[in-house]
């Protein structure tokens, strides 16, 4: 376990780097943990004294307010890729991205359309991490974690990880749990991916949804989407210096849906129809991206450092010399803009830490 602390009162560690969106200010004290056990002991410690814990794994999923962090930042750099079978077992720190290629590699089936996301994979069911008609809820079976009021490392289910559309318990209560690893049931279908769900995807692929391809074809063709969106991680590429989608998609209720399609009609006429996707009983989802476009947020749209993509409208970017504060300025007039247009509220996805919306 690796240790920094501020010396003389100077920060050693800036927190920018450690985030895909490159922003946030100092650490006070951080925390590197290589294992299981050493992140343990790193939760207990913080705990027992009080102070201030974040913890962060890959950081595409952070915004971080330019103050920094005024506690023990707590590193998560734990690796373990384990397969049995169609049984998969991941440490919290391997990066995602890399897990899936291994599984489609394996010939299995599953979550190759979920290749390409940043991030580790112990931030996976925080968010229920979902993308071109998968969702890591579909096939993950276990979360191992530390559980700080009980003090005990548990095994959640997939049913008592209380999984729906970006949401989890453990979003739902982010100060009780620490994953540590987790455990997913895959598929063999002989090289063949899952059904294709997500309409995009099959477009591109040439088939019809439902249909099978090779688990391979169907990453790669994932990525190939990915990229043009900005959303494959590139140094060199200022669109991809996002926390990938801004804003979930709306899911709003019969009157509410029936409310915003009147909007619609007023702004942009009878002949216009809103994206909508069923969403459980008498609940509707919406298309955030399609909200910001029509209520005039385009690609590339913004003067300062910080951005819409020029790629895609969910993602709000750091031009390379953005603050925090830059960033959230611009989040607060997308949202502000598409209420006014639409009477829609658009919810952030990123984890807020120090600084609000």
């Amino acid at each position: 376990m690796q240790e920094l602390y501020v010396d003389s009162g100077v920060p050693l560690v800036s927190l920018a780097p450690m985030t895909t969106l490159r922003l946030g200010g100092p650490a006070q004290r951080l925390v590197t943990a290589t294992t299981d056990d050493e992140v343990i002991e790193a939760v207990r410690e913080a705990d027992d004294s009080g102070t201030p814990l974040l913890i962060i794994a890959g950081g595409s999923n952070l915004v971080i307010a330019d103050e920094g962090f005024e506690g023990t930042v707590l590193h998560i750099a734990t690796s373990g890729f384990s397969l049995s079978g169609t049984s998969l077992e991941l440490a919290a720190g391997e990066n995602w991205s890399d897990a899936v290629a291994r599984t489609v590699e394996a010939g299995l089936a599953g979550i190759e359309c979920l290749a390409g996301i940043p991030g580790s994979a112990g931030a996976t069911p925080i968010q229920n991490v979902g993308a071109y008609g998968q969702e890591v809820s579909s096939t993950l079976t276990e979360v191992v974690a530390y559980d700080r009021q009980t003090r005990e490392t548990v095994t959640l289910t997939n049913a008592e990880c209380g999984f729906s559309y970006r949401h989890s318990r453990f979003k739902a209560d982010p100060a009780r749990h620490v994953v540590l690893r987790v455990r997913f049931e895959l598929e063999d279908a002989e090289g063949l991916s899952a059904p294709i769900k997500y309409p995009e995807t099959a477009r591109v692929l040439g088939v019809e949804a439902g249909d099978r391809v090779p688990a391979a074809t169907a990453r790669e063709a994932v990525l190939r989407l990915r990229a043009g969106k900005g959303m494959v991680l590139d140094p060199a590429d200022h669109d991809t210096w996002s926390a990938g989608s801004f804003f979930t998609n709306p899911i709003l209720d019969d009157a509410e849906f029936a409310a915003f399609v009147d909007r619609v009609t007023e702004r942009l006429g009878p002949e216009v129809a809103p994206p909508a996707f069923p969403a459980g009983e008498g609940r509707t989802k919406t298309s955030a991206a399609w909200l910001i476009d029509k209520a005039g947020f385009t690609k590339g749209y913004g003067q300062g450092p910080a951005r819409i993509s020029t790629k895609h409208t969910l993602a709000l970017t750091n031009r390379g010399s953005a603050t925090t504060a830059d960033l959230l300025a611009l989040a607060r007039e997308v949202r502000e803009g598409v209420r006014a247009a639409f009477g829609v509220t658009l919810t952030n996805e990123p984890v807020m830490v120090g600084c609000t919306l």
